[in-house]
């Protein structure tokens, strides 16, 4: 994928009062690599930011950059691109000093709202779920891919017990038709779980998991994630910030053993084994607990409700770190065009 920087001719996010309450500082030059609606952007700039560089790879969110860049002027650029290409956007923009990156990763609001984007089983829209608008959809997966595969997305990126009993039903449903949009998943899933002795929370829709499974394969937000992490690594000097607001278990894994991952010294390795050269921290993680959304902000966005927030800021570099402690996620290598 190409960068491209984009010219141009209320959302509020969760945890944002959080965050630039707790930050150390606001100045100098920011990156908002999920800009969205533009909240983060804004709350830097009103906190003090004198640049905020927004990158985000919907195009829809053009019309809401172009309302801050019409109030902001040359304080706010934005970059189409997919936020694992954060070390290349700082390059195009020739920044040579950060003084923060921010995350809130995952599905917008306002592309849940939009019934078209097929994010959703509460609104019946095509099955969709691409954040670029590009590529392969989610109905593309579940048409076309084998039951193992299927099973093996929905489990390793839904977490769901009921991943087989779910995939085999969508294998028996694409033999007479295919599944092209959200609520012809959801009945049919909703269906096998009913059909199944799967226990669930019954607060929690039984399509839930396999929305968030789908999703993120089609948008291969872990393995992003991951990468988007190594690169603020990299580009980061000395007491720069680093702030990631995630809404699901696998996300925050990645985030927090990321983190930890960089605050302590050593190389990760077995104590039985042979002592290799120890690296030294790359990060300090800001507090010892991860920062959860208030009462209020949970009441007026209930989707706020599983949010979590973890600061760290960057120590001097040493160049012995990089990418050599890797940490290991779910990864499903699915092919299409395997119909059964």
């Amino acid at each position: 994928m190409t960068i491209r920087k984009v010219d141009f001719p209320s959302h509020q996010p969760v945890l944002i009062r959080s965050l630039i309450e707790k930050l150390p500082f606001v100045a100098g030059v920011w990156i908002d690599c999920t800009f969205g609606a533009g909240g983060y952007t804004r709350a830097l700039l009103d906190a003090g930011a004198q640049k905020v560089i927004g990158i985000d790879r919907d195009p829809s969110t053009l019309a809401h950059a172009a309302t801050l860049k019409a109030k902001y002027g040359s304080k706010f650029e934005l970059c189409e691109a997919n936020f694992s290409m954060l070390e290349l956007v700082a390059k195009q923009f020739k920044l040579k000093q950060i003084s923060g990156i921010v995350f809130d990763v995952g599905v917008s609001s306002m592309q849940i709202d939009e019934a078209g984007r097929g994010f959703s089983f509460q609104r019946d829209g095509p099955l969709d779920m691409r954040m670029s608008q590009n590529g392969v959809t989610a109905a593309d997966i579940v048409n076309n891919v084998s039951e193992a595969d299927l099973a093996d997305i929905i489990y390793y990126y839904g977490e769901d017990r009921a991943a087989r009993v779910i995939a085999k039903a969508i294998i028996k449903e694409r033999t007479t038709q295919e599944i092209n949009s959200t609520e012809h998943l959801s009945n049919l899933i909703n269906g096998a779980i009913g059909r199944s002795n799967y226990k669930s929370n019954k607060s929690v829709n039984p399509s839930t998991r396999t929305f968030q499974a789908l999703r993120i394969a089609v948008n291969n937000e872990l393995e992003e994630l991951y990468l988007a992490l190594i690169a603020a690594e990299k580009i980061l000097d000395e007491g720069a910030i680093l702030a990631v607001v995630s809404f699901h278990s696998l996300e925050d894994r990645i985030i927090k053993k990321f983190i930890k991952s960089r605050s302590t010294n050593g190389s990760g390795q077995s104590r039985y084994l042979p002592q290799l050269k120890s690296n030294s921290p790359t990060f300090r993680e800001l507090f010892n607990k991860v920062l959860r959304p208030t009462d209020e902000e949970i009441l007026a966005n209930p989707r706020a409700r599983s949010a979590k927030l973890r600061i760290a800021t960057r120590l001097r570099p040493t160049g012995g770190r990089g990418n050599s402690v890797k940490i290991e996620f779910p990864k499903v290598n699915y092919k299409l065009g395997i119909r059964q």
